[in-house]
């Protein structure tokens, strides 16, 4: 299937990235924002996802230069896992913000994460040229701690009560990583 590997804008291993798409919308994509476990630890499933909605918000992302939206495809089969992003892309600060949802669960905890992680870091740095990249992440997410951790981010900060969720205020942990911090692998 050329066609389908020639479409990713990024490729690694096991995974291959490519803009996020309407056609993703006909897919499981509008559920794992509804799914609460999914969205167990983010500031999604306060409010019903629509389709409409979803739709409306991949023709707002699409030409822009402050943020770049992957859908993640697993390669052998070509199934749309999750999204991986950088947003809040500041050419003047050289910065920018990683954010993922991986909603197929049954993909969780095998690494799939943590590779395309790598390929929009490698992207970030080496290709935008940016110097720092930076996520924030609830208190109670252990997964995205360890995964920071993994991809060698340091907790900055954390940002006291700042998401509310469930009826219970968390801490947002902050995470940061300079480009000469990363090590690739």
């Amino acid at each position: 299937m050329s066609e389908e590997k020639d479409m990713y804008f990024l490729e690694g291993v096991n995974i291959g990235l490519r803009l996020l798409c309407k056609r993703d919308l006909a897919g499981n994509y509008s559920e794992w924002l509804n799914d609460e476990k999914v969205c167990a630890y983010n500031s999604h499933h306060r409010f019903v996802m629509s389709e409409e909605e979803l739709c409306q918000y991949i023709d707002s992302i699409q030409g822009r230069k402050d943020m770049l939206v992957f859908a993640i495809d697993v390669r052998e089969n070509h199934k749309h896992i999750g999204n991986i992003s950088l947003q809040c892309i500041n050419y003047i600060d050289s910065s920018a913000e990683i954010a993922f949802l991986l909603g197929e669960r049954e993909y969780w905890g095998k690494g799939y994460a943590s590779e395309a992680a790598r390929l929009v870091i490698n992207h970030a740095f080496f290709q935008l040229g940016l110097k720092r990249i930076y996520f924030g992440t609830s208190e109670k997410n252990i997964g995205m701690q360890q995964l920071g951790e993994k991809l060698h981010f340091l907790r900055e900060g954390v940002r006291r009560k700042a998401l509310y969720k469930d009826g219970v205020f968390w801490d947002i942990y902050e995470y940061g990583l300079l480009k000469e911090e990363w090590r690739d692998g």
